[in-house]
């Protein structure tokens, strides 16, 4: 099965636009379990089992596990595979470079990890991202315009009348003969969302920063998937994981998991509708509305008749 493929299934079975990233932070993960390996694995598998109902996806970040060693990066490999077989694993890496070195790249994260997508950075050009676009039926997430607010710097430069990221969305498009090439672009920049993703076509977006960075779900959601029309994953991380740092982690995790399921879903047209339909209280109508206990006019109480 196709990556995309995969990923439009998961989404339809749950319902769900939401991933979470698991970015295992030792000094953040409830005692005892960030003193080992096998505590922040335990502390892993309890937040998928609490919340892969919830989700379309899991994004480890593999930079927290390559600060711990040899030891994270076998923590990381567990955790792939305690993932649901039907859930999406989105590994951001943010890889890329001379072709050679990028088909060792493509292949650990993609046959070692078992990644589904892999995030991949453009800076270097075509070549640096075909060894891991050649993998048809694995997902390339490229890099477009980032949450950070030193995305300034370089992604919003004018190139010929046009910003920086509106070019590596166009090349991405012309790249995506395999129909596996998705964007990443951050919620925090809503005023560009819907014209990358009115460029990106039907190119999946990877929309970070609704949680932590403080980005706007709402534009995120309407904006990022054409309003509904087009496939996006949300991605929260730091909410979720950390929502908690006493025993009940995994069940606040899945509270704050679900409270943002929900405000992305009550966002689907047909919620919106539903809710527009349904009755309203105006001050008028409460001001004249029977007291509890008050009989409406021209009726009279049992007994009184």
């Amino acid at each position: 099965m196709k990556a995309l493929d995969k990923l439009k299934r998961i989404q339809t079975k749950n319902n769900s636009l939401l991933c979470v990233g698991l970015d295992l932070d030792p000094k953040r993960v409830p005692n005892p379990y960030g003193n080992s390996s096998k505590g922040l694995f335990d502390f892993a598998r309890m937040i998928i089992e609490s919340t892969s109902d919830l989700v379309s996806a899991y994004k480890p970040n593999l930079a927290f596990f390559e600060a711990m060693g040899v030891d994270g990066m076998s923590l990381l490999r567990l955790i792939c595979e305690r993932i649901p077989d039907d859930i999406t694993v989105i590994l951001d890496a943010k890889r890329a470079d001379i072709g050679n070195t990028s088909a060792h790249y493509a292949s650990a994260l993609y046959k070692i990890y078992k990644a589904d997508w892999v995030t991949v950075n453009p800076y270097m050009g075509h070549d640096s991202l075909k060894p891991f676009i050649d993998y048809r039926d694995r997902g390339v997430f490229v890099l477009c315009l980032t949450s950070n607010p030193g995305s300034a710097d370089f992604q919003t430069l004018d190139c010929g009348g046009e910003p920086l990221f509106m070019r590596v969305c166009k090349k991405a498009v012309q790249w995506n003969t395999s129909g596996n090439i998705g964007l990443v672009v951050g919620a925090t920049h809503p005023e560009h969302l819907s014209r990358i993703r009115a460029g990106a076509g039907d190119m999946p977006l990877l929309i970070p920063g609704i949680g932590a960075q403080g980005g706007a779900l709402e534009r995120a959601v309407i904006d990022g998937t054409a309003n509904f029309t087009r496939t996006a994953l949300l991605n929260v991380s730091r909410s979720v994981l950390y929502a908690s740092n006493g025993p009940d982690f995994a069940e606040k995790a899945r509270a704050s998991a679900e409270k943002t399921l929900a405000q992305i879903n009550a966002l689907r047209p047909t919620n919106r509708k539903e809710a527009d339909q349904r009755p309203t209280v105006t001050t008028e109508t409460a001001a004249t509305a029977p007291e509890s206990g008050e009989q409406p006019t021209g009726q009279s109480s049992p007994g009184q008749n």
